[in-house]
């Protein structure tokens, strides 16, 4: 008779149970007593048990769970049916991969053992762990994986969040569409489904744009007096563009800067194009030029033509006026064949990895700093300046690569190439750092100008007895330079109020002879402003007060307070205007300067109640920035738009894209 392998099974679990219940009875019959020993016997019959078959049974194939540690199969069952306890022999029921009934067996029959690969487990992956979480609603599970509506607030949060995100930091519209950015996306949220490229194109920019200039429109609204910056560029697709930034000073005291427009400007830079480009500028952001202070720019001949032609106070950028200083006082032969020599040098190692290999290896041997040679920018005199202190720095080490190598060896600075460098070295070195602290827009820098001239003139580029001549007649020239371009009376009475104005210098590096002029030109202003306050107050209040006989209720006769009799009185000034412009000029001037490293806008924001008019002024003039690098910096944001893969975009989306950029 043949029997299927369940009837096999059957049996033998049918002579297992017989066994078991014939140990049972026989052990019913013993005392009480003896149970310990009883118990001890069946222990060492585990452990013989475990021991014996553990050498005939074998274990699963590809298991990864510890509790098969505990049972294995006959070695004839080579399709692994039938589990086997290693412990007992018995049979444990269980499904392909399902060590559920493992467990229990263990925990019922073998508890030392259930123990044992319990600690051996994963505390993650224990079966009787309470299960803390609670199941979700059907609701829940729905939420989880349903996609956002493109309505709802959670997707607009994203979106939005995405937006400025290309906006401020200059990403172009395919990263959306990246597989990368995708992912990201979908894991920090898997229900929010990324909108296209063209929306974010047509729609999402354009919506962005729309708040961020009502808000900037709404910012400069308010503004009493504001200062410019402007200059022209070339994209890189050789597109000119006109920028255009404001700054102003809030009543909180704090000193805000705007990028207004980039806008397409294709007909020729002439003086007067610029200058009515200018006007246009200002006009479509409903800004009246008699608020404007002064507009910063560069030196070239159409932007000092336009300023006249608008009528507008200019002041000479900084940064540009010294670069042209330097330019023209190293126009020298021994100047000109030094540098030449460096830019050889620095070209020679930036062309050849094995130099560069070489130059580190000697710079470790020489125990020099492992610094990189800088490449001069023409554009740039501090370029050349750290040129030349880079060169100086890592000569020896350049000596010792370039001697060996008899093609190069013509490059090597000679001991009259290293006397001019120190000597120039020595004569910009200490104006390097004075262009980058000029050229910030979040800080006062035009009260900077006339103290900043002031040390050059007595200190910085005042000759010095252990100076060589080249060095001498470099410090001449620049200052030479700097004090007949900054000599315009008009310049110069700019930047003496401005002066002024600041609690760190007040009167300290203005001539005595000017004081007085100056004190006249702000006390005239200062009168003029109340005066206008006043008017316009009074006319606000008249329209106010005043209540239409149509608006009176009829018959009921309106009572005065007694406040009222005295309102006329109070709302003229007690003293007349002038005389409260001289008392706040020469208090102001009867207070203590402050610390060089103060904000005199923090000191201004804590005294204006004191001086109601004078810091108006402040308000006014310290305003202007130093130099044109606010325009400079549009073109280095515009470059990072317009680069070669994004060539294509229109001088609109230029513009939109450049605004976002700064004023986000």
């Amino acid at each position: 008779m043949r029997f299927s392998n369940r009837n096999v099974r059957d049996l033998r679990w049918a002579r297992d149970a017989s066994e078991r219940a014939e140990n049972s009875a026989a052990t019913t019959f013993h005392p009480v007593s003896s149970s310990l020993t009883c118990s001890a016997m069946a222990s060492a019959s585990t452990e013989q048990s475990v021991t014996d078959t553990a050498a005939t049974l074998i274990s699963k194939r590809n298991s990864t769970s510890v509790v098969w540690n505990y049972f294995g199969f006959k070695k004839e069952d080579a399709a692994q049916l039938q589990v086997l306890c290693r412990a007992c022999r018995a049979p444990v029921a269980t499904s392909r991969g399902n060590t559920t009934n493992l467990f229990q067996h263990l925990k019922k029959y073998h508890r030392s053992m259930y123990d044992s690969c319990m600690t051996k487990m994963p505390s993650t992956s224990a079966p009787d762990r309470p299960n803390t979480s609670r199941q979700g609603s059907l609701t829940e599970m729905f939420e989880s994986v349903t996609p956002y509506e493109r309505n709802s607030k959670r997707h607009g949060e994203i979106t939005r969040a995405i937006t400025e995100f290309i906006a401020k930091d200059m990403m172009p519209l395919s990263t959306v569409t990246k597989p990368g950015f995708v992912a990201l996306t979908y894991t920090l949220d898997k229900r929010y489904n990324i909108p296209s490229r063209t929306y974010f194109s047509q729609t999402a920019i354009p919506e962005l744009y729309k708040k961020c200039k009502e808000k900037v429109a709404a910012e400069v609204k308010t503004v009493e007096f504001f200062a410019s910056t402007t200059d022209m560029w070339s994209s890189r697709t050789a597109e000119p563009y006109q920028s255009l930034t404001v700054h102003f000073i809030d009543e909180d005291f704090n000193l805000r800067a705007r990028c207004l427009q980039t806008t397409y400007f294709p007909d020729d830079h002439t003086g007067e194009n610029i200058a009515a480009g200018l006007r246009e500028g200002l006009a479509s952001w409903d800004l009246h030029e008699e608020n404007h202070v002064c507009i910063t720019t560069d030196n070239a001949s159409n932007m000092v033509l336009a300023a006249r032609l608008n009528e507008w106070t200019r002041l000479q950028c900084f940064g540009h006026r010294l670069h042209l200083a330097i330019e023209n006082a190293l126009k020298d032969d021994r100047v000109s064949r030094a540098t030449a020599l460096c830019r050889k040098l620095v070209g020679h190692f930036f062309h050849s990895w094995k130099k560069k290999a070489a130059l580190m290896e000697a710079q470790r041997e020489l125990k020099l700093p492992e610094h990189n040679l800088i490449t001069e920018c023409p554009t740039r005199w501090g370029s050349k300046e750290m040129m030349i202190a880079r060169v100086l720095e890592q000569a020896k080490a350049i000596s010792q690569v370039l001697s060996g190598d008899r093609y190069a060896r013509s490059l090597i600075p000679t001991w009259q190439d290293i006397d001019v460098l120190e000597s120039i070295h020595k004569a910009l070195h200490p104006l390097l750092e004075f262009t980058d602290a000029l050229s910030g827009e979040e800080y006062v820098s035009i009260s900077y100008l006339k103290p900043v001239l002031h040390l050059f003139a007595t200190s910085v580029l005042a000759e010095d007895a252990e100076d060589t001549d080249l060095t001498k007649s470099i410090k001449t020239k620049v200052l030479a330079y700097l004090n007949n371009k900054y000599g315009d009376p008009n310049i110069q009475e700019l930047l003496d109020v401005a002066c002024f104005l600041d609690p760190r210098f007040k009167i300290q590096y203005i001539s005595t002879d000017n004081i007085p002029a100056i004190k006249t030109r702000l006390k005239t202003e200062m009168v003029d402003l109340a005066q206008r306050t006043y008017h316009r107050e009074k006319r606000s209040r008249t329209e106010t007060v005043q209540m239409p006989q149509s608006a009176q209720p009829l018959g009921e006769k309106a009572k005065r307070s007694l406040g009222s009799f005295f309102k006329t009185s109070a709302a003229s000034p007690s003293l007349p205007v002038e005389d409260v412009a001289e008392a706040e000029l020469n208090n102001y001037l009867m207070t203590p300067t402050i610390d060089g490293e103060d904000d005199p806008l923090a000191w201004w924001r804590v005294h204006k109640i004191s001086y109601p008019q004078l810091c108006i002024m402040a308000r006014k003039y310290l305003c202007v920035p130093a130099t044109s690098a606010p325009s400079e910096r549009l073109f280095s944001t515009g470059g990072n738009i317009v680069t070669c893969t994004r060539s294509s975009l229109k001088p609109a989306k230029v513009n939109i894209l450049v605004f976002l950029a700064k004023n986000l």
